[in-house]
């Protein structure tokens, strides 16, 4: 088992990678020892890996709320459904909430977990390869909206991160390569070296080498714990990020939630983020090329649905980095450097959406 800290002074926790990590009671115990716990997961990861997670709370008491899966269900109707399971469990604020999923699990039980009795603890236990190394770090806990994603939430950190390596055997290849996005994401952001390193790995990871997904969990997690330490709240270097997210985001909402993975949709706006970067002459044509080739020969889509731009460029105009009217892109200078900025041309915005996405 390896360990990593998040550095939040009071609010510091760790995050546990390893396999077999689900039954072991002496982990359990240490880091979700709570008398009263709620398991919230869906109807996918439930039948699979809940059994595992009993033998590690063996002659404990916890209740179980199970959910639907799919992004579709990041509602305020299943957070109301967990609050509803809280009550019915008659937890009281020493009580805590066990997050056995993938990212909608562990948003919306973490929203939950932050508006009941104004916060209980949460404990993250990411089944996915994209909660492993993205969503269960770093305490944003949320539900989607028709009008975008991610609009109604709030920053409740977890109390522990246990990362089990085995829920990757049962994760469809589909998610696994979706999860594949997020860890590109932090090397593009943070690490030119890491990214050479998934150049010449990605097909050991994507086959599953436990030793190859383990270092690559460990890293990413590793760029988001220092990257959240230093601003916990996104009032400066954590929006970094969201490169590809405002992209990614506005496909989402777009398609249909669910019907593009959350991925999916960020690999696309990965590769936009970059072609626009090198149109500014921030990043190099070259280095361009690099980002999608990677994200195609993982089999991720780098290139956005046929939305439209006055489409795509209307839902950007939700995310949550707009200041002042202002739409603010994450850019690259380099792969393994990033910048938040509105110092760009709207107009190169405008032709590079009509070119991907449609006039």
């Amino acid at each position: 088992m390896q360990r990593l800290d998040v550095k939040l002074g009071r609010r510091a926790y760790p995050i546990l990678i390893g396999p077999g990590l689900l039954a072991s009671p002496e982990v359990l115990a240490a880091h979700a020892g709570a008398a009263k716990l709620l398991v919230v997961t869906d109807v996918v990861v439930g039948p699979l890996w809940l059994p595992k997670l009993e033998q590690g709370l063996a002659g404990r008491e916890f209740e179980v709320c199970v959910l639907p899966g799919g992004e579709e269900q990041k509602t305020l109707g299943n957070v109301a459904l967990i609050i509803d399971a809280l009550v019915a469990a008659r937890q009281n604020r020493d009580g805590m909430v066990l997050a056995l999923g993938g990212g909608v699990i562990g948003d919306v039980a973490g929203f939950a977990a932050a508006s009941y009795q104004r916060g209980i603890a949460i404990v993250q236990l990411p089944t996915t390869l994209l909660a492993q190394v993205d969503s269960s770090v770093g305490g944003k806990t949320g539900v989607n909206h028709p009008g975008g994603k991610n609009l109604i939430g709030a920053f409740h950190q977890p109390s522990a991160v246990i990362t089990d390596t085995e829920t990757l055997a049962t994760l469809p290849e589909r998610h696994l390569r979706a999860g594949f996005t997020e860890i590109v994401k932090a090397a593009l952001v943070a690490d030119a070296e890491f990214f050479a390193w998934l150049e010449a790995n990605a097909a050991r990871l994507l086959a599953r080498d436990a030793a190859v997904l383990e270092q690559a969990i460990c890293r990413a997690c590793e760029i988001k714990a220092a990257i959240v330490a230093e601003d916990e709240r996104e009032r400066g270097r954590r929006a970094l990020l969201n490169l590809g997210h405002t992209f990614g985001h506005a496909i989402e909402a777009g398609a249909g939630y669910g019907r593009v993975l959350h991925g999916e949709a960020v690999a696309a706006g990965l590769v936009l983020a970059a072609e626009l970067s090198a149109r500014l002459g921030r990043l190099a044509g070259a280095d361009a090329r690099r980002i999608r080739e990677l994200l195609s020969a993982a089999g991720l889509p780098v290139d956005p649905p046929r939305l439209g731009r006055a489409r795509m460029l209307d839902l950007m105009g939700m995310d949550k980095k707009v200041a002042g009217g202002q739409l603010r892109l994450v850019l690259l200078d380099g792969i393994g450097r990033a910048t938040v900025t509105t110092e760009y041309p709207r107009e190169a915005l405008e032709s590079l959406l009509e070119e991907r996405a449609g006039a």
